[in-house]
């Protein structure tokens, strides 16, 4: 399955999305998606090109990614706080030639001081693609299979320029697929996208999650307390994929009625602070489901199950999804396992269809392990329970590989994997 499938899992007549006063269904999404897709191809983005993505969330952020990867280009979403000069790290580094933006950026001068040598041509994301008319885009080559990379999702490491994770269309699919066991969302379910969808926590659930069950993505562009409690009372929201500062917000501005609607609250981000989901739970009779995952990860690692949450944990590795702690000499880590010494590493990224590298260096204090395809590693503290006791260890790895043990974890890194895909998979 290819992320532009996507397009066909809902009715012809159910709501895609709902941005503002644009209703979308399913029929005239994918009628948006050809429409985008054909003036793509007309301006010469073909097979392997890295498009960037630099705008606020809207329903055409969701046709412009969507036509992007149906070429079997790349998207390289940016995230729109950036500086001008992090703006142009990236475009340079992803050989990006083509900018879709919701207003046109003045960066000449700092792509000039990263050396990029290319032409960058900027196009508005919500109108470049009306006037119709061009010549339908061609489909996808014979050879062109799900294991092709479609997104790179740059995130700030903990040293130096962004780095860039690589991702296929079957990294993204399997992950939601994972999810899904989880979550379990339905087609008559309203899925709120508050998150800046340029953030792969808030993309890939809000929106890629919710369009592989058939539902409805409500869009808001920003985060406001007022305009977010008015419209999940008003829309009838059922699931949200939030941080903690917004969950402490709605705790404190909203009231019980405004929040009746609601079937499932995930966290991710960062910590999901006790206080807060024990004020959130008291008011509003709804657990708030910590997680955990990365980039890397396509993204989600971890979750809460809604029937048995467990505050201050992020829950079970998901279905289908093992997991490892091991040590810098990769060596798995007991609950007897006292922690030596740990050493300086690395981690390198690859797109294997491509020289596309990405290596990144590790302080002493966090150690990288790179010993196989599947295995990428932490970069911060990560906290982890065995057996009931609760362990602090700095930079762990994580091996994801086969099917889950089911112990509660309280935080682990890898890339999330569908069972049946080799190690020639994984990016």
């Amino acid at each position: 399955m290819y992320i532009h499938d996507l397009l066909y899992k809902g009715y012809d007549d159910s709501l895609v999305a709902v941005d503002d006063d644009r209703r979308i269904t399913y029929k005239v999404m994918r009628e948006k998606v050809t429409s985008y897709r054909n003036y793509l191809n007309h301006i010469g983005v073909k097979l392997g090109d890295r498009v960037g993505i630099f705008s606020r969330n809207s329903v055409d952020y969701i046709y412009a990614y969507f036509a992007i990867v149906s070429l079997g280009a790349i998207a390289v979403p940016i995230n729109f706080q950036l500086s001008r000069r992090e703006v142009a790290y990236i475009i340079n580094d992803a050989g990006i030639e083509h900018l879709l933006t919701y207003q046109d950026l003045d960066i000449t001068d700092q792509l000039e001081k990263v050396g990029y040598n290319g032409q960058l041509l900027q196009h508005n994301i919500k109108t470049c693609y009306l006037d119709g008319g061009y010549p339908d885009a061609p489909e996808l080559p014979a050879d062109f299979n799900e294991n092709k990379p479609c997104v790179i999702i740059y995130t700030s490491g903990t040293t130096g320029n962004p780095k860039g994770a690589v991702l296929s269309h079957k990294n993204i699919i399997a992950n939601v697929m994972q999810v899904g066991k989880v979550v379990k969302c339905q087609r008559e379910y309203k899925v709120l996208c508050v998150l800046p969808m340029y953030h792969c926590f808030g993309w890939s659930l809000s929106v890629i999650y919710t369009m592989y069950c058939g539902a409805t993505v409500v869009i808001l562009d920003t985060f406001t307390p007022k305009e977010t409690i008015e419209t999940i009372r008003k829309e009838n929201i059922n699931d949200i994929y939030v941080v903690p500062p917004i969950c402490a917000l709605l705790t404190k501005l909203a009231s019980k009625e405004d929040m009746e609607t609601l079937r499932v609250v995930i966290s991710g981000g960062t910590t999901l602070p006790l206080k807060i989901a024990q004020d959130f739970y008291e008011k509003f009779g709804v657990n708030i489901c910590e997680g955990y995952g990365l980039s890397e990860a396509s993204p989600v690692v971890a979750v809460n199950h809604l029937d048995k949450v467990k505050v201050g944990s992020i829950g079970p590795a998901l279905p289908d999804l093992e997991y490892r702690l091991v040590d810098a000499d990769n060596k798995d880590v007991t609950a007897n396992y006292t922690l030596g010494t740990q050493t300086k590493g690395k981690l390198t990224i690859t797109d294997k269809t491509d020289k596309y590298e990405i290596t990144v260096e590790a302080k002493s204090d966090e150690v990288m392990y790179d010993g196989d395809a599947h295995t990428v590693s932490g970069f911060e503290t990560l906290e982890f329970n065995i057996d009931g006791s609760k362990y602090t260890v700095s930079g762990l790895s994580a091996n994801v590989t086969g099917t889950n043990a089911g112990s509660y974890v309280n935080a682990v890194s890898g890339t999330a994997v569908d069972k049946d895909i080799d190690d020639n998979d994984v990016t």
